[in-house]
Formats: C-alpha cells, sequence, structure tokens
C-alpha cells in the first residue's frame, strides 16, 4: 500500500479535501511522535498537554502558511485547519505518552497486579 497523500509535496493548488487529509495525516504523525517523545522524557501533568496542543498547531500553521503558502480562505479559515484531525491525533497522542510514560516509570517487571 502506498501513503495517500505526500504532505511535504509542495502543490501550486490542492482539492480542499486533499489538502484536509494532508493536515489530518501530519496531525497523526505528529501525535505519535510527541507522544514517545514525551512519554521517554516523563512529562506528566497539564503542561505536557499544553505543550502537545501548542507545538501541533503551531507546526499545522506553519505548514500551510508558510510551506504550502496557501490561502486559508479557501479552505475554511484558520479555524476549520486548526480544528482538522486535532482530537483524533491529540487521543493517539495521549495513547502513546500513557504506554510510553509507563513502562519507563514503572517496568514490566514490576507491575502490581490487582
Amino acid at each position: 500500500a502506498e501513503w495517500p497523500l505526500r504532505p511535504g509535496d509542495k502543490k501550486t493548488s490542492w482539492d480542499k479535501d486533499e489538502f484536509l487529509d494532508s493536515i489530518y495525516w501530519i496531525r497523526q504523525l505528529l501525535a505519535v511522535v510527541f507522544g514517545v517523545l514525551w512519554g521517554i522524557i516523563k512529562f506528566k501533568g497539564f503542561i505536557g498537554i499544553l505543550m502537545y496542543v501548542a507545538l501541533n498547531l503551531l507546526i499545522v500553521f506553519l505548514y500551510y502558511t508558510s510551506y504550502q503558502n496557501i490561502d486559508e480562505e479557501e479552505y475554511g479559515g484558520h479555524v476549520e485547519l486548526a480544528k482538522e484531525g486535532l482530537l483524533t491525533s491529540f487521543s493517539l497522542f495521549l495513547v502513546f505518552w500513557i504506554i510510553l510514560y509507563t513502562l519507563y516509570v514503572q517496568p514490566m517487571g514490576h507491575m502490581v497486579t490487582g
């Protein structure tokens, strides 16, 4: 199977759904990367969540304003682009963060069984 989109490819024009799909997949990739990093670094609490959301929004914003250089109004505006795939990526981020954090803080051999 081939990657459905190539978000790294600069295009002169995007179909709206295709561009929103590229943002969705970028967010999923960021969720996995940041979730693994946050777990390994052992971030805790609300500051970790806040940092993830801020970095996610910033990276996607820079992607469509600086790298792709699109007119955001053609794709529903900043709000539409900001929320595209954000909640699903947040869930994925939490899964990776929690699993990796748990593995690094409490190794498998020392798990408490109920």
